[in-house]
């Protein structure tokens, strides 16, 4: 049931941003977004939380950069490297993902009640947490 509940969750996610002019993000490349949120990061910090080829993370950092979701600058503190940050369009399109979060949460606590929406998200958060040692990760991590 929860890998059918995250598929609609999903399946509608993507509909709706292909609405709204997102029509080019793939399901994978939320991972990669989640990662450069607030601050940006490395391509090596996003290697290391997508787990990953360097390769991999280069050629989805290509893609979304031809796109205008992010761009490569030059790293405050390491002259040599780059950091990875989302545009103007990648900040869009992070708020209309939250947008539609909250539209689909509103309608799932509409289907089954608030309160049973609000206890099955503490039951979650109490399942995450017994098998990651007592903390909710700072981020998704994908599992493939």
């Amino acid at each position: 049931m929860f890998s059918l509940a995250f598929s609609a969750l999903n399946e509608e996610l993507h509909e709706r941003l292909n609405e709204l002019g997102f029509g080019d993000i793939r399901p994978t490349h939320g991972f990669l977004f989640q990662g450069l949120v607030p601050d940006g990061a490395t391509a090596k910090t996003l290697v290391e939380l997508l787990g990953i080829s360097k390769q991999a993370v280069s050629q989805m950092l290509d893609y979304l950069e031809e796109r205008g979701y992010v761009a490569r600058k030059p790293h405050p503190s390491d002259g040599r490297g780059k950091l990875v940050v989302l545009t103007e369009r990648g900040q869009a399109l992070m708020k209309a993902k939250e947008s539609i979060y909250n539209h689909i949460e509103s309608r799932w606590g509409a289907v089954i009640g608030n309160d049973r929406l609000q206890m099955m998200r503490s039951d979650l958060k109490r399942i995450i947490q017994s098998v990651s040692e007592g903390d909710l990760p700072k981020k998704l991590r994908p599992s493939w």
